[in-house]
């Protein structure tokens, strides 16, 4: 069962699976797509980008690799699966995404290793990048260690390698245990969430892109979106999604706010305007 034909679409405009094609581009991933750039060309070193669930951090990642032309880098993404990463685990990883070849196993040997072709991919002009997702499972001290000694090969008075982690505030807690690499962090930006203007956008465009030009969304529709996902791509792409199984099942050519309230009923969102009343209301 689906409604990709009742509305004119050719692709589904609200998966959660990660999709270039439906980059958003935003007045603020924009901004910040420059200044992570601005990290890497000038050599800064280390980067970090924070963010609360669900705000496009592994969009944005995806994004910066995507920019980052093969003639002038050598970049990589990782992501972090399980939260017990070992040195030896994330230098193997760097290894091979780096052409480093087989890693030797033991972690000073593999740094070895790395800062070989590190040297190589510097002289053949080139910068070399290492983008880190869900970063903030990295808590060992191994794995800091590794890292800041990576970001201190200089021999030519600059930054062989720049690194930009990507994940929740928590990468804070990995950093502060291990002072010397967070001394190192030449650059911090934040993704926050959208607001009522953009989140309306934002559904316009993965329509745009899914297929179709129809104002599926009714006008008022959008504030219901917004309320309660709270500006966040990810749940406004679960309310999205399920308005439109809702609207086809019902055959309503146009989802209006009395059906998406229903849906985010059984969705058992909360309105976070209400949410954010009470929270202020707290702090005073």
């Amino acid at each position: 069962m689906d409604y990709l034909d009742f509305y004119s679409l050719k692709e589904h405009p609200f998966s959660l699976s990660a999709d270039d094609r439906f980059y958003f581009n935003s007045a603020q991933h924009a901004r910040i797509l420059t200044k992570m750039k601005y990290t890497i060309d000038e050599r800064r070193g280390l980067g970090v980008l924070v963010g609360a669930l669900g705000t496009g951090k592994t969009t944005l990642a995806r994004r910066l690799l995507e920019e980052m032309d093969e003639s002038a880098y050598e970049a990589a993404l990782l992501s972090v699966t399980h939260p017990v990463a070992t040195a030896e685990w994330i230098l193997g990883k760097i290894a091979a995404q780096i052409g480093a070849g087989k890693p030797a196993g033991e972690p000073n040997a593999t740094l070895e290793q790395i800062y070989h072709r590190l040297v190589e991919i510097d002289e053949a002009g080139k910068k070399a990048v290492v983008l880190i997702d869900e970063a903030q499972m990295l808590r060992q001290k191994e794995i800091m260690v590794a890292l800041r000694g990576l970001l201190n090969m200089e021999p030519e008075g600059h930054k062989l390698i720049a690194f930009i982690l990507f994940g929740t505030d928590e990468i804070d807690d990995g950093l502060a245990a291990y002072p010397p690499l967070r001394q190192q962090v030449s650059s911090r930006y934040r993704i926050s969430v959208f607001p009522p203007q953009t989140t309306a956008e934002y559904v316009r465009h993965r329509m745009s892109v899914g297929g179709t030009k129809k104002a599926v969304f009714a006008a008022g529709a959008y504030d219901i979106i917004h309320r309660f996902s709270g500006g966040v791509p990810r749940v406004i792409n679960i309310i999205c999604d399920n308005a439109m199984l809702e609207g086809y099942l019902l055959k309503r050519a146009t989802i209006d706010e009395a059906l998406l309230k229903e849906v985010v009923i059984d969705l058992n969102l909360q309105d976070t305007t209400q949410e954010r009343a009470a929270e202020e209301k707290l702090a005073v």
